[in-house]
């Protein structure tokens, strides 16, 4: 099925509310955020605000940013979740200042396929354009919530579940070994690893030592996929 697009050329409010949107402020007060492509369109569609072609126009190149530009877009409402939402998840993850909108978008994309929710601490903003796309949908289904830094401990605190650090340190279990039962996972940026200070035990997938570090995205997406799979 495909969804039909707006065949009326836009309004000029609409035109100027495409041109606010490319600023995360604005994103962020509006609480939408623009999706490229037609299959995007159509299976965020429930979200979707309206939709448009780069026949309905003339600024549309400006308005998408992939390499290979897509002939439609929507402007989509971003989902409001809670943090009682993220918290019944079974694996929760809490983002540390992860500041590349391509990992963020990935980490979104795995809480979905993983049955996780995420806490985001300091990271890239969701309604990022490279966030929208690496998450192929996911932000809109998988539960999210932003949390500042100055209380997060205390939200851990509170969350009385056990707390796990994704980090290469001596002493680390492997994913294999963490508990079925809920848990928080707490991921760090690649560059500056965890800042948040909160005690618990660290989780680490082992690689090859000439490889400095794995990707943050790829690391946990290994410890996602064994707990998913042993919960099967």
């Amino acid at each position: 099925m495909t969804l039909l697009l707006n065949p009326m050329k836009l309004t000029a409010a609409q035109q100027r509310l495409l041109l606010n949107l490319q600023k995360r402020k604005e994103r962020e007060r509006l609480g939408l955020c623009i999706v490229e492509g037609e299959k995007f369109t159509h299976d965020v569609k429930e979200f979707v605000e309206f939709s448009f072609t780069d026949r309905d126009t003339p600024i549309f190149r400006e308005i998408i940013t992939t390499e290979n530009p897509q002939r439609s877009a929507a402007v989509a409402r971003v989902p409001k979740w809670t943090l009682e939402d993220v918290l019944k998840c079974q694996t929760v993850m809490v983002l540390d200042a992860v500041q590349d909108p391509g990992n963020v978008g990935t980490l979104l994309r795995l809480a979905l396929g993983f049955n996780a929710g995420i806490i985001l601490v300091e990271c890239a903003e969701v309604g990022n354009p490279k966030t929208v796309r690496g998450s192929a949908g996911a932000l809109f289904y998988a539960p999210w919530v932003t949390v500042e830094r100055d209380v997060i401990e205390n939200v851990l605190a509170e969350s009385a579940v056990p707390i796990y650090r994704l980090e290469l340190k001596k002493g680390a279990i492997s994913p294999e070994k963490l508990p079925a039962g809920p848990l928080v996972l707490v991921v760090g940026s690649e560059g500056k690893g965890i800042k948040i200070g909160v005690k618990g035990a660290s989780v680490a997938v082992r690689h090859n030592k000439k490889l400095e570090s794995l990707n943050v995205a790829v690391a946990t997406g290994i410890v996602l996929y064994t707990r998913y799979s042993q919960q099967e």
